[in-house]
């Protein structure tokens, strides 16, 4: 267990998903995690919950922790940083979740002082199944790349990219559960026309690409190879793998990536502007 300080500036769902993460797997106690919301709802509901320390602005939360995961929406962090600017040394390691935000841009708020981690992390990351993203830069030491894979391979899975894939990154990752959402619910609701009891249904399909999410990390076999068990000849499955092809099933998947991809990047070019 870690013994230095972690400072949250910030306590919504994914701050907390964080935390819970990082208590879980016993990466650093609850007495060496101190947060800040400006919302006291927030801070007081992660505290009673987490057992970690609220302070009362994010200077306090600065000057206590040397490693501080910033854990708010992109549009706060102009202020943010205007704010605790002042107080950033060489000694800190700011660690940023937003999408949008760049590396460059935080630099130029706190006049390069210290050290930036940028990471995409995606929602499922509150029941321990995210998948994180890390930019690590030629900055950041050995030390404090082990401190970033730490905190967020509690969260689930960690997979190191360069920053100008980011936005790729958003695409497959970061925003993809709520592809998946809506095909469960599409399956779901197909169950239901046949006669399927919706509660059931939604719990089949949700399994099913549990499972199927699982083969593939775990077996470590090409997608199609698992696929093609399934695929009896002239049987149901390959009955329906034909209707998605014939619907495009896989071109549209593969379109909703690249528009997603260039949305955030556009998001980001505007937002660095700033």
């Amino acid at each position: 267990m870690l013994k230095w300080n972690l400072g949250v500036i910030g306590a919504g769902n994914m701050a907390t998903s964080i935390i819970e993460g990082i208590l879980k797997k016993e990466v650093i106690s609850p007495e060496n995690i101190y947060v800040y919301d400006i919302d006291s709802n927030k801070l007081s509901t992660i505290t009673n919950k987490t057992g970690v320390i609220p302070v009362e602005s994010n200077i306090d939360l600065v000057r206590n922790c040397k490693v501080l995961i910033i854990a708010v929406k992109p549009h706060v962090y102009d202020s943010l940083l205007n704010e605790i600017s002042n107080q950033i040394t060489h000694e800190h390691l700011l660690i940023s979740i937003a999408a949008g935000i760049s590396t460059d841009y935080i630099k130029k708020k706190i006049d390069n002082k210290c050290k930036i981690v940028r990471v995409m992390p995606n929602t499922p990351a509150l029941v321990g199944e995210g998948m994180t993203a890390i930019c690590i830069n030629q900055e950041i030491d050995n030390d404090q790349k082990e401190i970033v894979n730490l905190i967020f391979s509690s969260l689930g899975r960690v997979e190191e990219v360069e920053e100008y894939l980011i936005d790729a990154v958003t695409a497959i990752s970061g925003s993809s559960p709520a592809y998946i959402y809506v095909l469960i619910e599409a399956l779901a609701d197909g169950g239901v026309l046949m006669g399927l009891p919706r509660d059931q249904a939604y719990r089949m399909a949700a399994q099913s690409v549990l499972g199927a999410a699982k083969m593939v990390l775990e077996l470590e076999q090409h997608p199609g190879i698992l696929k093609d068990m399934v695929c009896s000849p002239g049987g149901t499955t390959i009955e329906a793998i034909y209707t998605l092809e014939k619907n495009s099933f896989r071109g549209s998947i593969i379109e909703a990536v690249r528009n997603c991809a260039l949305k955030a990047e556009e998001i980001s070019n505007k937002d660095n502007k700033k």
